[in-house]
């Protein structure tokens, strides 16, 4: 509100200057807020169909748009469920190798490492005690999952949602690309950040969602269920490394209707309103564009069509990304950097949110004194090792009461206090 305030304070502020300078001044031009992109991706390994025209694609589009834009490879969150870390490791470089190849540009953006910087977690844990337990756990996300696998599940798969509210909150994101299954965990973020700004005074940017135009990808198999990774049918999921011979396959065996006529009707014909909207998507074209073309064409042929349309637009990024996946050090140099870029935004921040949360002395302060400490601790080294500077080899250590003399703190019997303390446990082992 105060925010709110300032602004239209600012813009009365302009309007009577502009007045003041004359009729022919130009009226002073409203810049919008800087924005500030993010989103994260969990490492899956190589990615789907759905992962790229859902996320992916738009990714390239908006760091192009915007100056700051960064993404994540979120492995904190794929441990929420049991990982391999052999695989997990594996499957956090073929996600950057095929980030990179689709069109991520770490000059353009921010690419890093989720788990490599570790103010995520520590944010994390400060907005997870301002959620009280009943709003995590009517969340359909959350539902849904241990529905399906029958289970009480996770702390981690519990706070998930708090996690991925420290994650936009830690850059101060003002805008954060989502599908429709998002939206209700990005509600959880923005009433987080206007929590704690009515608690701690205008801190965080209320972040808005960018829907992304294409809606969910639906599983080849069944029209139902999104596509995913995990779909035991294999034939249900095209991934953007599968060969020709593949996808084509896979497309041929899409689950349609009887009705022969190619119409987009998702409510009715699901089946094939999924193939319109991927060869849609692939192409570039409206859907209604797609249906004017496959005029008097039947389903069969038409998957073919689909199945050619993604080969198509899949065959130089899977060069590519087989290209980059041979040269493992330079896939780790990016994350390294990445994530080197994305503490120098998180650091500052966290240091903050501690200093308003905690009244923790600011970071500056705190590295100052740590900086301060270890010269300190470096010119007297012998200390540590039981000798005052300037004893011979030989001498006797000091004593534990020698060190507090000598660093001078008072001894704890001296005191009033533990000398009662002490007193009333005697006895006590």
């Amino acid at each position: 509100m105060a925010l709110h305030s300032m602004r239209k304070a600012r813009e009365c502020w302009n309007f009577i200057r502009a007045l003041h300078q004359g009729s022919d001044a130009a009226p002073v031009p409203q810049k919008d807020a800087v924005k500030r992109i993010f989103s994260g991706i969990q490492p899956t390994g190589i990615p789907h169909l759905g992962n790229y025209l859902g996320a992916i694609e738009s990714w390239v589009r908006l760091q192009d748009e915007h100056d700051s834009v960064l993404y994540s490879i979120v492995d904190l969150h794929s441990i929420t469920v049991p990982q391999d870390p052999t695989i997990l490791r594996q499957s956090i470089l073929d996600m950057t190798a095929a980030l990179l190849a689709c069109g991520i540009n770490p000059e353009k953006s921010i690419l890093f490492q989720q788990s490599q910087v570790s103010e995520h977690t520590q944010l994390s844990w400060m907005l997870t005690c301002m959620v009280r337990l009943p709003r995590l756990q009517h969340l359909h996300q959350w539902k849904a999952k241990t529905a399906k696998e029958k289970q009480s599940g996770t702390m981690g798969l519990l706070t998930y949602p708090v996690l991925q509210a420290a994650d936009i909150l830690l850059y101060k994101s003002t805008h954060v690309p989502v599908g429709e299954d998002q939206v209700q965990h990005m509600e959880l973020v923005q009433d987080l950040a206007q929590s704690f700004n009515k608690k701690y005074g205008e801190f965080f940017p209320v972040p808005k969602c960018i829907l992304t135009s294409m809606k969910k990808v639906k599983s080849l198999r069944d029209p139902s269920a999104k596509m995913s990774k995990s779909d035991p049918d294999k034939l249900a999921t095209v991934r953007i490394t599968d060969s020709p011979e593949e996808i084509v396959q896979k497309f041929r065996k899409a689950m349609t209707d009887f009705t022969s006529e190619v119409t987009y009707e998702p409510a009715s014909r699901g089946g094939v309103s999924n193939l319109v909207a991927i060869h849609a998507a692939v192409a570039g074209l409206p859907v209604e564009e797609v249906v004017r073309r496959s005029a008097g064409m039947d389903t069969a042929r038409y998957k073919l069509v689909v199945a050619d349309a993604v080969i198509e637009k899949f065959a130089p990024i899977k060069s590519e990304i087989e290209k980059l996946k041979m040269n493992k050090d330079h896939l780790e140099k990016v994350l390294q950097v990445g994530s080197a870029k994305a503490k120098e935004l998180a650091y500052p921040v966290c240091q903050e949110v501690k200093h308003l949360q905690l009244r923790t002395l600011p970071g500056e302060f705190f590295n100052r004194r740590i900086h301060e400490d270890s010269r300190a601790i470096s010119s007297t080294r012998t200390l540590r090792c039981g000798f005052p500077p300037g004893t011979k080899a030989g001498s006797p250590p000091w004593s534990a009461s020698e060190h507090r003399r000598h660093a001078g703190v008072e001894e704890a019997s001296t005191l009033p206090r533990d000398r009662e303390k002490a007193q009333s446990h005697e006895g006590c082992v």
